[in-house]
């Protein structure tokens, strides 16, 4: 009998990979040249340019130095960076947060392990860590569907998402040169920026933040109870007070001003993901942004 992240993967697949199939290759190029295996031409050298791969005949014969170019066709490791923390939890049964990460996950880990790269996966909740090394095999995307499902099952809350550390915890794994995705609704505290402009120092870092409704919106239902979904304090609220609403609505848009800022700062591309949104039509847009970004 199929497990269930079988049968997440066998659904995404037919809905979700097979339309994105061939989009995301190309997306993300090394910054390196001249390390691929395909000859495509020449060109003149230019200072700083790796002299190993002047072509020593073309440079007698035009009297002035040029080099092979090649292609840079090389394999690419992805690290996936999973927010498992208690606010993942929000939104309605089936598709909250943590849903839509789940199935942002596989089909990352499937479309990038289609194209030759190496998916690994980090795990995050505050003061617990779980890693799955690179891999590239259908296989080896269902192992990372296994570990969600545990996480989703050992789910906890009582701590805030400590953002600083579960970007440092990137750092300290991805030890060469990655492609680092971030899948966040980024609610949490830490010095987390400083932690970001590290990361993006080492790697090529984009965001997945993945918003629910109930993170920016209040609904006008009278008397209601509040949870904080990282600390599980709750408090009696009249969701109908002009007042208190006109603050939540203050609160929402200085957080997202924050957010936005410090990801400029750092030079890291940041893409939300409604939970209410198909998730293929989300996918191909951050492909298109990012290759709008790209030289």
């Amino acid at each position: 009998m199929a497990t269930a992240p079988e049968k997440l993967l066998l659904r995404l697949e037919w809905k979700v990979v097979r339309r994105l199939d061939g989009r995301l290759q190309g997306a993300h190029r090394t910054t390196h040249r001249g390390s691929g295996i395909d000859f495509t031409g020449l060109r003149a050298y230019s200072d700083g340019d790796d002299a190993r791969h002047i072509d020593w005949n073309v440079t007698a014969r035009l009297d002035e130095p040029h080099l092979r170019v090649f292609t840079e066709d090389r394999e690419l490791t992805v690290w996936l960076v999973l927010d498992r923390s208690a606010s993942m939890l929000a939104g309605r049964p089936g598709r909250g947060k943590h849903d839509v990460l789940a199935e942002l996950a596989l089909v990352l880990a499937r479309l990038f392990g289609r194209g030759g790269n190496r998916v690994g996966a980090l795990l995050f909740d505050t003061g617990m860590l779980r890693v799955v090394p690179p891999g590239t095999s259908r296989r080896h995307a269902l192992r990372i569907g296994a570990e969600l499902q545990r996480t989703a099952e050992t789910a906890r809350g009582g701590a805030t998402t400590d953002l600083a550390e579960m970007l440092d915890a990137a750092g300290r794994l991805a030890r060469r040169r990655a492609l680092v995705v971030v899948l966040s609704d980024f609610i949490g505290d830490g010095d987390w920026e400083r932690s970001l402009q590290r990361l993006a120092r080492r790697h090529e870092v984009v965001a997945l933040r993945i918003v629910d409704t109930a993170d920016d919106v209040l609904p006008e239902a009278g008397l209601i109870v509040v949870e904080d979904a990282e600390t599980g304090e709750q408090l009696v609220v009249d969701s109908a007070d002009p007042l208190l609403r006109v603050r939540f609505r203050e609160a929402v848009d200085a957080r997202d001003a924050r957010l936005a800022a410090g990801m400029r700062r750092a030079g890291v591309p940041v893409h939300r993901i409604d939970t209410d949104r198909d998730l293929a039509e989300a996918l191909v847009e951050v492909v298109a942004r990012t290759r709008d970004r790209s030289p």
